[in-house]
């Protein structure tokens, strides 16, 4: 099989929770869980973390990652699109005439993502014979039953007239992009600039596992769904 590069982005910036992707969840840095996992992976050969921070950098080495060099400030920015941290990664690793054809892009904020779930996300690029694999869960309540508001709050029209009378069961099954798996191979990442192209595929997850951390109230659910065995992936 040919080489599969796993990056793991975590910039030090975060404003909303700070300092989010090396805060303790439970016994370890939450980086370390993404880390981990694609250490776990059966097909990954190599696990890189893209960092603008010496001391996110320490920690991902502790946790077996490699950190190759530091990120420059201007890729990790608010406004820094991910195609830019990846292109970066996949360059240095081209002017060393080091090459791999497929590239996996792990989010340190989906620590119930496990090995396994990597694992069958890869197995599936490679039965569909895709381009790319995007990880997706069911949504929590249907975008069907979500509206704008006018400015006076008036509720008229908010619910079309046909399925305001279904229940929830009734309606068809909605999925929202979870953040947890991106998969592709370079050559058409490089030329969309994206995990979206012709010929991707979505690799399911369950909500419960599709948790990603973005406040202390998601935090504080991952360390409660953490706790109940068998989602740990330990």
């Amino acid at each position: 099989m040919d080489k599969i590069l796993a990056i793991i982005p975590a910039r030090s910036g975060s404003k909303r929770l700070v300092d989010k992707n090396i805060m303790y969840l439970q016994e370890k840095p939450l980086i370390a869980w993404s880390i981990e996992a694609a250490i776990k992976s059966k097909f990954i050969d190599r696990v890189v973390v893209s960092t603008d921070s010496f001391k996110y950098a320490d920690i991902a080495k502790n946790y077996g990652a490699l950190v190759p060099f530091i990120r420059k400030g201007m890729l990790a920015l608010d406004s820094t699109p991910t195609f830019d941290v990846i292109e970066d990664v996949i360059k240095f690793y081209n002017s060393r005439q080091i090459s791999y054809k497929y590239i996996i892009l792990l989010q340190p904020t989906s620590p119930l993502r496990n090995e396994k779930h990597i694992d069958e996300a890869i197995e599936l690029f490679f039965l569909k014979k895709a381009n790319s694999i995007v990880s997706v869960c069911e949504c929590e309540h249907s975008p069907l039953w979500t509206n704008v508001l006018s400015s006076d709050g008036s509720m008229d029209n908010f619910i079309k007239e046909d399925i305001k009378n279904l229940r929830s069961q009734d309606l068809p099954k909605y999925y929202r992009l979870n953040g947890a798996i991106f998969i592709a191979e370079i050559s058409s990442y490089l030329k969309y600039k994206s995990f979206f192209m012709p010929n991707s595929f979505a690799y399911k997850m369950s909500t419960k596992e599709s948790i990603d951390i973005d406040t202390e109230i998601d935090f504080l659910m991952a360390e409660i769904l953490l706790n109940k065995k068998g989602l740990n992936g330990s």
